[in-house]
């Protein structure tokens, strides 16, 4: 599904057989590359390029992560993500109350919370995590 576009290169989030941790494609005429986005904060990385030997030049794809890091292209994303494959891909990790931050894996130790669902919303912008046996919720505004 198409999320916006840079100097001709079209942003999606593809919608088959997709998989964590969230990401966009986006296709030249003679390679893919992928970025990397987060419900937690507004960071985009690119992830891969393929053929790695058809890179495009490093500007072009930093324009386009620059691009995808607009706050409507991101919210896009995010939406799409959310409303059609139902994960933040947050399962499996743990939140440190006293950091206000996710940590990889499960945790158990003082002040760690095991992460035991979280879901995004869309009108609100942020990331909600129910927490295992904490004394509350998280919101993230994101």
């Amino acid at each position: 599904m198409r999320v916006g576009a840079y100097k001709g290169y079209v942003i999606s989030v593809f919608l088959r057989d997709e998989h964590c941790p969230p990401h966009v494609h986006v296709r030249g005429k003679a390679w893919d590359a992928r970025f990397r986005f987060s419900f937690l904060d507004g960071q985009v990385e690119l992830w891969d390029v393929d053929p790695e030997r058809r890179r495009p030049p490093t500007a072009v794809l930093e324009g386009i992560r620059k691009a995808i890091m607009q706050r409507h292209y991101l919210a896009r994303a995010r939406r799409i993500w959310w409303e059609r494959l139902r994960t933040v891909c947050l399962a499996n990790h743990s939140w440190d109350w006293e950091a206000d931050e996710v940590l990889p894996g499960l945790i158990i130790q003082r002040g760690v919370y095991v992460i035991a669902h979280a879901r995004h919303d869309v009108v609100g912008q942020k990331t909600i995590l129910n927490l295992v046996r904490a004394p509350g919720f998280v919101e993230i505004d994101l």
